[in-house]
């Protein structure tokens, strides 16, 4: 076998492998079905009161979180460019933190948080 084709797999990279991929699957998973499916399919009825932290329209706004919520989990969830992926999940969770809900307790600030700390 060449050794460019060779790849010894120990018990601790078997499973870091399998642990990355059951974190990228159910935290993907449950963004995109828990927030980014409502958002998209409520995308009329949502886009005339969503949050508008850039000035950019408050369908704009929307429309970004959905880029981030639905396409960007389904390519996390798949592996496809995951760590480009990522970046637009991150901006949305530290959006959302830090400027949607800076003057709220930290009990409200605590799953973006949560997505970002898995994000990151």
């Amino acid at each position: 076998m060449p050794f460019l084709l060779y790849y010894e797999q120990t018990k601790e990279t078997f499973l870091n492998s399998w642990g990355l991929l059951v974190l990228r699957v159910s935290i993907g998973s449950m963004m995109l079905f828990s927030h980014g499916l409502s958002k998209l399919l409520n995308f009329s009825t949502m886009a005339p009161q969503f949050p508008n932290p850039f000035g950019f329209g408050s369908g704009f706004s929307l429309g970004l979180a959905v880029f981030a919520e639905v396409f960007a989990s389904i390519a996390l969830i798949f592996g496809f460019l995951t760590r480009l992926a990522t970046l637009p999940l991150i901006i949305t969770m530290l959006t959302a933190a830090f400027l949607i809900l800076a003057g709220e307790p930290f009990g409200r600030r605590e799953l973006p948080i949560m997505y970002l700390v898995t994000y990151l």
